[in-house]
Parts: C-alpha cells; structure tokens; sequence
C-alpha cells in the first residue's frame, strides 16, 4: 500500500500578494486550485494508501478544499515550526509502517510523470530533470552507468552534474528512509537555515540504497508570479475547456467557468476564468482571473486578479491581491 506525503506548509512569500490571504497551494491554474491538479494525478494510483498532506499556514482552507472535492483518505498533519522540507516529512512518518512505500510529491508543483511506473520496482528513486542553474536545487551525482545515485548535494556552489531533484521522491526503503530523516533531525543538520530531505537521501546512500534517477520531462513549479502564468499555459494546453459565452469570443486554449459571467470580451489564448468571475467589455490574455474577481473594459495581458478583486478600465500587465481594487473614471 503506497502511502503519499504532500507537504504543503509553505507561506509561499515569493506568491504575494495572493498568499497573504491564500494559501499557495491553493492558488488557482487552470480553472482548479494546484492542489487540485495533484490530487487528481494521485488518486489513480493502484494500492493506494493514506496520504498524508503537511499543513501549516491557512491550514483551514486547505482542509476544507480537499474534504469537500475529494472522496480520499487525507490525514492532516500540523507543521507549526516551519524548519524545511525534510522537517514536514519527517513529521508525516510516525504512522507509516516500515514495509509501505512511500511517495513524496511538493504541493506547489506539478508534475508530468506516469506514477505507477516511477514507484515500480524496488528501489528508492528520485525525479530528477536537467537544468541551466542547478546551484538553486538540490543536485544529484549518477555513477557511470547514468541510472543509480552516487551522491546528492543541497543548492551546491560547484554542482556535480546539472540533475536538479524535482519535488518527487519514491521510497521502498522505508525504515531507512525513517532511520536517516531522524538522524538529520536530532543533529539538526540545516541547509539556508532548513532541515533538506536531500541531506536525509544522502545518509540513505550511504548507508546501503540502491537510489536511482527517473528523469522527468514536465516539471512545473508554481513557485512565483511567472511560473504560476508558465504551469497555466501548459496546463489549458492539455486540459482546457473553453466555455461558450454567448456575445464573446473565446480563443483556445482557455478555461471559462460555467459559473462565470462574460460579456462583449475576447478570452484568451491561455486565459482562466474562475467561478463567478465576471469579465465586461475587455479582453483578457495569457492571465488567470480567480473566482468573483470583476474585470470591465480592461485589456489584461500576463495578469493575475486574487479572488474578489475588482479592476476597472485600465490596460496593463497586473499582479492584484485579493479584494483589492484598481479603477480609472
């Protein structure tokens, strides 16, 4: 039985000023919550067990948003000191038991990977892709036949390889894994401050795991203004619904809510419109406008208007929190 770890904690700073009211993960692409997009990915899964999703800020929402749209077993856990990723999971350990497997996913990414396979077998494996700039990521070392892990290093000055380890962590070893998570823990080994999952994967190395790399090709972090505009794009291309307003002209791919009012506007391409959103006399363009946000006679290109926010006859590029207003006469 695989049990997940969805650590979702985060404040997410680099998000404001959508995350001083909302969480990260709940922020919206693609007509759902990120959050959304995830748990519809996992929940196909063969054997699946608990999943064990780590809350911290805005814990509330988060709860409600998942019991409310979801028919899974979530176990909420509390992370009330935020001391980094390897903290969150190590807190989610205490109920799995040592012959269940374990599948780490970030709930601020998604990602493009057929889960079934990249938890088969019965080595630990992590997702790893190539990057231009791995001294932001942790980093991972191959050995000379490219699958099995040699060495891991938390955002290294002089990077090893340029293998960054993308959020997605399989663990067969559990009792290791738990093993070298405790270690790190009680030795309060930081990195920038933080306890790193990485510095846990590399005592599990050392200490016997046959670690492999599964390289992945869609990796879409929603980390900050453009990358949550970047994962919305990608994702209207392959889910998209477009809507049919009735005197407004949709240009695919884009997401209407059925819920949303539009009148005389051009939507898209690469637009999401949230439930009871209403757009007026604008045209609206590579932008997320989130749930009872009110946008008239704007032209909007590489936005995002927070829920409830209103904006008024203006042409720009925007990036406005919720209940805010911006309006011209």
């Amino acid at each position: 039985m695989i049990n997940v770890i969805i650590p979702a904690a985060g404040i997410g700073t680099r998000l404001r000023p959508h995350t001083h009211t909302l969480p990260k993960a709940l922020l919206p692409v693609a007509g759902r919550p990120i959050l959304g997009h995830i748990l519809n990915r996992i929940k196909g899964l063969d054997d699946l067990g608990p999943i064990w999703m780590v809350v911290g800020f805005k814990a509330p929402e988060i709860k409600a948003y998942v019991q409310s749209r979801f028919d899974l077993d979530v176990r909420f856990v509390q992370q009330n000191e935020l001391r980094g990723l390897g903290h969150a999971i190590y807190l989610s350990m205490a109920e799995i038991p040592n012959d269940n497997p374990i599948l780490v996913i970030l709930g601020d990414t998604i990602l493009e990977v057929d889960l079934a396979a990249f938890m088969s077998g019965t080595d630990d494996v992590l997702g790893v892709r190539e990057v231009a700039d791995p001294r932001r990521f942790g980093v991972v070392e191959l050995d000379a036949d490219g699958h099995r892990i040699k060495r891991l290093v938390e955002k290294p000055a002089d990077p090893p390889s340029n293998l960054a380890v993308v959020g997605l962590y399989g663990i067969h070893n559990t009792q290791l894994f738990r093993g070298a998570l405790a270690d790190v823990v009680a030795s309060n080994t930081t990195s920038a401050g933080e306890i790193q999952v990485t510095d846990a994967l590399q005592l599990m190395v050392e200490r016997g795991s046959r670690m492999r790399a599964h390289r992945v090709e869609g990796w879409y972090d929603c980390g900050n203004f453009e990358t949550i505009l970047e994962t919305n794009r990608y994702l209207l291309e392959t889910t998209h619904t477009p809507g049919d307003p009735k005197d407004s002209v949709v240009v695919a791919p884009s997401f209407v809510s059925p819920r949303a009012r539009v009148v005389r506007s051009v939507i898209g391409p690469y637009a999401s419109i949230g439930d009871d959103a209403e757009v007026v006399d604008s045209v609206v363009r590579n932008a997320i406008v989130s749930e009872g946000a009110r946008v008239c006679r704007c032209v909007l290109e590489d936005s995002i208007i927070g829920t409830g926010a209103v904006v008024e006859g203006t042409a720009a590029r925007l990036n406005v929190g919720e209940s805010s207003e911006i309006g011209m006469p």
